[in-house]
């Protein structure tokens, strides 16, 4: 369980540095010490340098701008590892010197210091993270807005005599990267994703229903001038889908961890 949760706090803090410090190496630098430090008081130094590397590897096969060098499976090696130390890693029975002092309470019960740990490192990687997942997911399938909406148009043509040397101009479309229409992704892709695996964990499944409900109403008008290319279908429900799965993810890990 630590070790997932290291791992994932790691890889997201590295997103997070990457994404909102404008001088990287000292937001590098200050999330690598608090990492370590975490790791030395609960007695997980080990699983914390693991993650640095883990976090280190990410950065690099997962770049904050430009495709993915190794596509999607960066995020699916992610997922199998997390899974794996919160199956069959378990909890531990000490934590160390913060594990001595930690003591916090939930609607829910206790809630030890590996747990702790392993949601703070879920929702880390909820907000910055997950965006490059569902980006690389996007680029995979080659998914793409419809050009007249993501694009740009040339102007009108000037019409003029008639003559070979004149003829009529065509109107030319230039293809565009969809989530460049989307500026606010960015924030609700986060938002949504939290929102997700808070409800899940507090079995607030009608509430969840409502909330994907309501994005795909709020979304109908944009999705309804489709025609017939059906890319901005296909886009929002990709990004969605890919969106809403991570978010579950995150929430099946803290729960198994708890009941584990």
């Amino acid at each position: 369980m630590i070790l997932a949760g290291f791992v994932l706090l790691a890889v997201g803090a590295t997103d997070l540095v990457r994404q909102f410090v404008p001088r990287r190496w000292i937001g590098f630098v200050v999330a690598a010490a608090v990492v370590v430090l975490l790791g030395i008081g609960g007695d997980a130094l080990l699983p914390a340098l693991l993650g640095l590397g883990a976090g280190a590897l990410w950065a690099w096969s997962m770049p904050d701008e430009g495709p993915s060098r190794a596509g999607f499976w960066p995020a699916v090696a992610l997922a199998a590892l997390s899974i794996a130390a919160v199956v069959w890693g378990g909890s531990r029975s000490a934590s160390g010197l913060i594990g001595e002092l930690w003591t916090l309470r939930s609607p829910f019960g206790e809630v030890p210091f590996d747990l702790a740990v392993l949601a703070l490192g879920a929702g880390v990687f909820l907000l910055e993270s997950a965006n490059l997942v569902v980006r690389a997911a996007l680029d995979g399938e080659h998914t793409w807005r419809p050009a007249e909406v993501s694009g740009t148009v040339a102007p009108e043509p000037v019409p003029s005599a008639r003559s070979e040397a004149d003829a009529p101009a065509v109107s030319a479309v230039i293809p565009a990267d969809p989530r460049h229409g989307f500026k606010g992704g960015r924030l609700i892709g986060p938002l949504e994703r939290v929102l997700v695996m808070i409800l899940t964990l507090a079995a607030a499944y009608p509430v969840l229903a409502a909330m994907l409900a309501a994005k795909g109403i709020v979304r109908f008008p944009e999705i309804s001038r489709d025609g017939e290319t059906g890319a901005r279908a296909e886009y929002f429900l990709v990004g969605s889908l890919v969106s809403w799965v991570i978010g579950l993810g995150a929430a099946f890990l803290v729960w198994w961890a708890a009941h584990s």
